[in-house]
């Protein structure tokens, strides 16, 4: 196997380019940078011990100021469609000016790992203003042992200065805020904002891009195991579930975000958790919500009362407000955020249009069709302007995050799940005997009951229908599961207007994947759902 570090690295910045002047600090553990970003101004104790801090006018990622430099190596490897590019000039002039802002400036160093295995992982220098972000990404990447940081050589570098304002007249961008990826240099620029996801998924994105040559496939999915080693992958866009079904007090946490899927089984890419906190429930989430009660959580954007006691449900800083932690706080996570090849991929999806069944098995073929899919549905409410439901598609469970084609990923999925034998599921948590608004939302325990069964192996063998439209398999029977929940169709008032709610749908899949039917076989096209006079 090749180390990641084998790659060229064409431009690496001078090693003593922070030292000179004797003001950055390199990696200090976790009370230090607490009792730092205290003395500084940049966060408040909480009552339970954790640090508050905010991010100011960016309190999620700003999607529409992230660029990646198009030269000689990234033209023909980089989903332009998906990318905004950056002239190799313009980010020159852009890392010469954030250097130059910089200097003199006391900067704290952290030297991390990106990925559980050894194998893979990825060399990651991350050089910031504030200790409040060195203890995060401390936080969400792998922490090196003592003697591993003597021979560490930093293979991606990522400079972040939210008190530098990009210039777009000089620098190429859209406006004072810009991530940009040089992949030739492996350096990340991030300017103009304090949220402090932007580095987390600068990381991410460039294993996306370095990973698939590896023969590894890098996932944006949380992953857990059971007593018998049988692995799982949890794909799912926001509000599906994903952070709820996959925790599970009888398997073990491998990861809530971010995995690759080798030759060898899973690997975790982080080594903490950076999780939302809007309306945390200690019922609902009891270990994320202990997690945030503990000394060294980070609570970004999150409201505080009179004694500083946290307010999950106050949202005036940010809907988006989050928890970041080590994976440790979790008392069920893995020690070594590895494990074997997946047994069950779980694809969760929200289905507000009441169409989807409850849990279908999946083809290796659609499971592609439905991975480059990414659906799910917002309702009403949601946001502003929602006034019915809407289908949201994100290529890969993950579209901002992918610098290569969509086709990529899913042929690498593809072919894993052949080689394997993996099964591949998609299970709704969504609306049932209707739309929202006329329908009911999937039972939770009734969602629990099928992913137990699948992920027991009780489901591969039952027996099961063909779903008319989708042409996946529908199980007819689950023990402890409401037989009619297993057919939608038969849950609404009025069949026939399911029967057009479900054409609307299948057109609205039909309609999005079209961007990518010349980029598959035509075993993967002949997996879209069909549309029934």
């Amino acid at each position: 196997m090749q180390h990641l570090g084998r790659f060229n690295h064409a431009n690496p910045l001078d090693p003593h380019l922070f030292e000179g002047d004797g003001r950055a600090v390199h990696n200090l553990f976790e009370p230090e940078l607490y009792e730092l970003a205290v003395r500084n101004g940049e966060g408040v104790i909480t009552a339970d011990g954790a640090l508050r801090t905010r991010t100011g006018e960016h309190t999620g990622r700003s999607a529409d100021d992230k660029f990646v430099v198009r030269d000689d190596l990234t033209e023909n490897t980089v989903w332009w469609d998906n990318n905004a590019e950056m002239s190799p000039a313009h980010f020159s002039r852009l890392k010469a000016d954030m250097l130059a802002h910089l200097k003199g400036k006391a900067l704290h160093v952290q030297d991390l790992f990106g990925g559980a295995d050894p194998a893979y992982r990825l060399s990651v220098r991350v050089v910031t203003e504030s200790a409040w972000h060195a203890l995060f990404i401390r936080h969400l990447l792998r922490r090196p042992h003592e003697h591993e940081l003597a021979t560490f050589r930093e293979e991606l570098t990522i400079i972040h200065a939210p008190s530098f304002r990009a210039d777009p007249a000089v620098h190429g961008t859209r406006s004072g805020t810009v991530i940009a990826l040089d992949f030739r240099s492996r350096t990340v620029l991030i300017g103009g904002t304090a949220y402090a996801g932007e580095i987390k998924k600068s990381v991410f994105t460039t294993l996306n891009y370095l990973l698939p040559d590896h023969n590894v496939l890098p996932m944006h999915c949380s992953a857990n195991v059971g007593e018998q080693g049988d692995a799982a992958l949890f794909f799912g866009l926001s509000g599906t579930g994903k952070t709820t079904l996959s925790s599970d007090s009888t398997r073990t946490l491998v990861g809530d975000d971010e995995h690759g899927w080798s030759d060898k089984g899973i690997f975790n890419f982080e080594g903490g958790c950076y999780a939302k906190t809007i309306n945390l429930s200690p019922k609902a989430e009891p270990e994320i919500y202990a997690a945030c009660r503990r000394f060294g959580t980070i609570l970004e954007n999150v409201v505080l009362d009179d004694v500083r006691a946290p307010d999950f449900s106050d949202d005036r800083y940010a809907e988006n407000a989050r928890a970041a932690y080590p994976l440790h706080y979790i008392p069920n996570a893995s020690e070594t955020g590895m494990a074997g090849q997946p047994e069950n991929v779980i694809f969760l999806t929200a289905d507000a249009f009441g169409v989807l069944p409850p849990i279908a098995r999946l083809t290796p073929e659609q499971a592609m069709f439905h991975f480059l899919s990414g659906y799910t549905a917002k309702v009403a409410g949601t946001e502003k302007g929602v006034t019915e439901p809407q289908a949201t598609f994100s290529a890969c469970f993950g579209a901002p995050f992918m610098p290569r084609h969509p086709a990529v990923y899913g042929d690498m999925l593809k072919n894993r799940l052949r080689r394997t034998g993996a099964a591949c599921w998609l299970v709704n948590t969504g609306w049932t005997g209707g739309p929202h608004g006329e329908g009911y939302r999937m039972p939770i325990m009734q969602t629990r009951a099928l992913l137990r069964a699948a992920l027991e192996g009780r489901l591969r063998d039952v027996p099961t229908r063909a779903d008319p439209v989708f042409g996946f398999q529908v199980p007819l029977e689950v023990p402890g599961v409401d037989p009619l929940l297993l057919t939608p169709r038969d849950t609404w008032d009025d069949p026939a207007a399911y029967d057009d709610q479900a054409r609307r749908l299948a057109a609205m899949f039909n309609d999005n994947f079209a961007r990518f039917a010349d980029h598959v076989d035509e075993t993967v096209r002949a997996a879209a759902p069909r549309m029934p006079a």
